[in-house]
């Protein structure tokens, strides 16, 4: 009886080509897992794919909620952005796949899980630390970092002669990697740095010429840190998410298109969208500063960079980045309210905010009448918070 794999399958041109080279190489039974963390494809093509490919079986799980809840919100929580812009949505992804890739390794008894992840991307990392870091045990097959294909095209040829259905052509390479937090576009013309991504590569966002005309305002509802409303009407977090790419993404709105320091030492030109997480970072951070004292955020902020760079790096499932789920959950019983936002040729700006929790006192703040701040002790509290200064600019 031959022995088992559990290959995480996408059905693009790289895993379907891994199926009969992991039963030609190996000798090995694949069993196929997709996970639908994006839209939610067509299921019964995707199997019947899987199985012309060679798969003995495929597990395809809707695992939206499960990733809505598990992994986007406590990374929206912890306002997480990879180099100060990337709101990783591909990076949240693979931890998720990692789980259900040892869960079904488990269940199928399978000595051996793969993925389709390349030899010189972060993927590769995230899942297979993910990986180890559940099942130990288990041992990992990378296809893409021992096989013979030096390019898509030659993994195009590869499909072509063992009638391996798939959907890139030598004319389309983009590779597109799509869950409900984003998309990352690579490959063909957008390895050239020096070229602006032609529009072509884009699926979320419209290009700016062909955005509506007249700025639109939305109301995005915050329960304990959870978005629960959008425009005063109640959703469940997935529909939420979706609706804001799609509005977000009829005016432009969260694309990112910037050099970043991979995990494995290169620097790679990366495109990405992500409209609702665009808008839902910059709703939560609005009004998280509300509501929160400002040494706490001074001091969350230093923290985010960390856990961004931890999600980044694969290390989902590792203490630190447990530990600072934890803090960054401990305050969001402050963090209710409303946001508004204006939705106006790319950007999304903050147009108000309001909770019961605020900090901000417009009669504390005022120039105007109204005004209670008391003046007179300014004077006091100058001289005090300067007073270890005076000393240093002595003459000696």
């Amino acid at each position: 009886m031959s022995k088992k794999v559990v290959l995480a399958y996408s059905g693009g041109l790289d895993t379907s080509c891994a199926v009969k080279w992991l039963q030609d190489k190996y000798g090995l039974e694949v069993i196929c897992f997709s996970a639908f963390i994006g839209e939610v494809k067509d299921a019964a093509a995707l199997r019947k794919k899987a199985l012309a490919a060679g798969a003995s079986k495929i597990y395809i799980e809707d695992l939206k909620d499960e990733f809505a809840r598990d992994f986007l919100i406590p990374g929206l929580w912890a306002h997480a952005r990879y180099e100060g812009g990337y709101p990783l949505a591909t990076a949240y992804g693979r931890p998720l796949i990692a789980k259900h890739l040892a869960d079904i390794a488990r269940k199928e008894k399978a000595e051996f899980v793969a993925h389709g992840c390349t030899g010189k991307g972060n993927d590769q990392v995230r899942i297979e630390v993910g990986v180890r870091a559940l099942e130990p045990g288990l041992k990992i097959i990378a296809p893409l970092r021992e096989w013979e294909f030096a390019t898509r095209e030659e993994e195009i040829e590869y499909a072509r002669a063992h009638r391996i259905p798939v959907s890139a052509t030598k004319q389309s390479p983009y590779s597109i990697d799509k869950n409900i937090w984003g998309i990352a576009i690579e490959a063909g013309v957008l390895e050239d740095a020096w070229r602006l991504p032609p529009e072509d590569a884009y699926v979320m966002t419209r290009p700016l010429n062909r955005v509506p005309k007249q700025p639109r305002t939305i109301e995005i509802e915050f329960n304990k840190g959870m978005p629960v409303k959008l425009n005063g009407k109640r959703k469940g977090l997935v529909d939420l998410i979706e609706s804001l790419n799609q509005i977000a993404g009829m005016y432009g709105v969260g694309r990112f298109d910037q050099i970043e320091n991979r995990l494995v030492g290169i620097k790679s030109r990366e495109v990405y969208e992500a409209p609702a997480a665009e808008v839902l970072l910059k709703a939560h951070t609005e009004l998280e500063g509300l509501v929160m004292d400002r040494e706490f955020l001074h001091f969350k902020r230093v923290l985010s960079e960390k856990y961004a760079e931890l999600v980044y790096y694969g290390l989902w499932f590792s203490p630190l980045k447990n530990a600072l789920d934890q803090f960054f959950k401990s305050n969001q019983d402050r963090v209710t309210g409303k946001i508004r936002i204006k939705l106006d040729r790319g950007h999304a700006v903050i147009a108000g905010r309001q909770s019961p929790y605020s900090l901000y006192s417009e009669a504390l703040a005022t120039y105007s009448k109204g005004d209670v701040f008391d003046r007179t002790k300014a004077e006091g509290f100058v001289r005090l918070w300067g007073l270890p200064y005076e000393g240093l600019g002595r003459k000696l």
